[in-house]
């Protein structure tokens, strides 16, 4: 089920004018909820979008280097936010890299936090969310170009960094999924070669 679902998704950018169902929301919102967490911290809150206004104040705020009109088209996004924590004693992340250990350890703390945060807590929750969706016959998109802090200032955030944002909705018209690259080019056995 998974492979299929995975070999039908891609990233739509004309949704119908179709709402979702409250039922199907609340199960893309479960899906997320229940994802894992490094030390199983939760740090999340995901904010469920559906008012135009604000939709279409998202798009505007993700219009940064590229126009992206076709996001206010989405009845539903939902914005992923992690919790904002001092990481002075971020130990797991210094000794992730530690060719950079000196450098990470003098880095300024609020932009360690914002690039610890950002890297690795809501990107797993996200997937689980298009997943779900995908499975009730709701399309998404990631939306990469975007300008984090103008969401989070229009959203009232405190104490958490929006991090990602995800357009769901119907798609109006299906089109073809995009080639990915064969596993011989991705994968290698024990050794890089």
């Amino acid at each position: 089920m998974l492979l299929d679902l995975l070999k039908k998704r891609y990233s739509c950018r004309q949704f119908s004018q179709r709402k979702i169902d409250p039922k199907t929301i609340d199960y893309i919102l479960e899906c997320g909820r229940l994802s894992p967490s490094g030390g199983n911290e939760q740090p999340w809150k995901f904010g469920v979008i559906t008012d135009p206004a604000i939709i279409q104040q998202i798009a505007q705020a993700a219009s940064v280097n590229v126009p992206q009109k076709w996001i206010a088209t989405a009845p539903l996004i939902i914005v992923l936010c992690t919790q904002l924590f001092d990481c002075a004693n971020d130990e797991l992340g210094l000794h992730r890299f530690p060719s950079v250990h000196e450098q990470l350890q003098h880095m300024d703390r609020a932009l360690y936090s914002i690039v610890n945060m950002e890297e690795h807590q809501t990107k797993i929750p996200g997937e689980h969310m298009v997943l779900a969706a995908l499975e009730q016959g709701v399309y998404s998109t990631w939306i990469s170009s975007v300008d984090c802090e103008k969401v989070g200032e229009l959203l009232g955030l405190k104490g958490y960094l929006a991090t990602n944002v995800l357009a769901f909705g119907y798609p109006e018209k299906n089109r073809s999924v995009t080639s990915k690259k064969g596993k011989d080019s991705i994968l290698f056995f024990n050794h890089f070669t």
